[in-house]
């Protein structure tokens, strides 16, 4: 596959918009008795049954040495955090204001990437991202009126997102997407399933896993077989098409997000909450704008 089919690779950008929500819901659904950290085991330990044996077909798994483990295992655990911090909140929640929130991780992967990878930004996409952050406050003010510092951990799944995207960055470029999927669910595998077993009966409200019912176990296994195709979906549409025609895209993940959630949950954002929405969204495409046009300054096209 080779970046030559921008149509296609919108169609799967699309349906990875349309699938991921519906994951997010399966969890919000999944009974309370069920602590977060066995909901994440079900979602990474389902993808390692569905990928390792995909790596492995595919002829593109490989043993990974020290510095690369390492690699994998932070991506792993900020995957982790990001994933827990999210299902936590939309426990307490609606799922398109979490999701909404979230959305500041461009304006936090862009401002790290400055600091970290020392890459450019000029004033207009530092203006952009503040703007942005504003649109959060929208959603998250009346959010936290009513929930306290529930609220704030979809900033803390931005926050570990953007640093899980760096470190992507870093390894992506040689390894196959399938490789690099399947070994960081193994890492978050091997963080946290020893958690469960080590509280195991315990009565640790976070920690100690519970019997699920057959409910439960239809939930689960639900948020597992989505969250893999839901990102194979979105590692194939970047093989077909350019990140930086794709990634604008994945605002439409909101609109699937309010759908899920008002026809499942009967979830609907008020009105100062869609005004953050629309403060995120388009402070979010200025900003992919500005870093297509800093990229083809930076690579001008040859005169023919």
């Amino acid at each position: 596959m080779s970046k030559d089919n921008p149509i296609l690779g919108i169609l799967f950008m699309v349906g990875f918009c349309i699938i991921a929500p519906v994951m997010d819901a399966m969890a919000k659904l999944t009974p309370h008795d069920i602590p977060v950290t066995e909901i994440l085991a079900a979602r990474f330990g389902i993808q390692i049954i569905i990928l390792v044996p995909i790596a492995v077909a595919f002829g593109v798994a490989h043993r990974p040495g020290l510095q690369e483990m390492v690699g994998h295992l932070l991506r792993g655990a900020m995957l982790l955090l990001a994933t827990y911090f999210f299902f936590t909140a939309i426990r307490y929640m609606p799922i398109a204001n979490a999701m909404a929130i979230f959305f500041i991780e461009p304006f936090v992967l862009t401002l790290l990437g400055a600091v970290f990878l020392s890459e450019t930004i000029g004033m207009r996409r530092i203006l952009a991202c503040l703007v942005g952050f504003i649109g959060a406050l929208f959603v998250i003010q009346p959010s936290f009126n009513d929930l306290g510092p529930v609220a704030l951990l979809p900033l803390g799944t931005a926050l570990t997102f953007a640093i899980y995207m760096l470190l992507t960055r870093a390894m992506a470029a040689n390894q196959h997407p399938i490789t690099l999927q399947a070994y960081t669910a193994v890492a978050a595998s091997v963080l946290i399933f020893p958690l469960l077993a080590v509280f195991d009966g315990t009565g640790a409200v976070l920690f100690d896993p519970v019997w699920p019912s057959a409910f439960a176990w239809k939930t689960l296994l639900a948020v597992g077989l989505l969250a893999t195709v839901s990102h194979l979906l979105l590692s194939t549409a970047l093989k077909f098409a350019p990140a930086s025609t794709i990634a604008p895209l994945q605002y439409l993940e909101i609109a699937g997000s309010v759908t899920v959630g008002y026809l499942l949950f009967s979830d609907f954002p008020d009105r100062l909450t869609w005004v953050g929405i629309a403060i995120i969204v388009a402070s979010g495409l200025y900003v992919f704008s500005r870093e297509r046009i800093v990229a083809r300054q930076s690579h001008p096209t040859p005169p023919v």
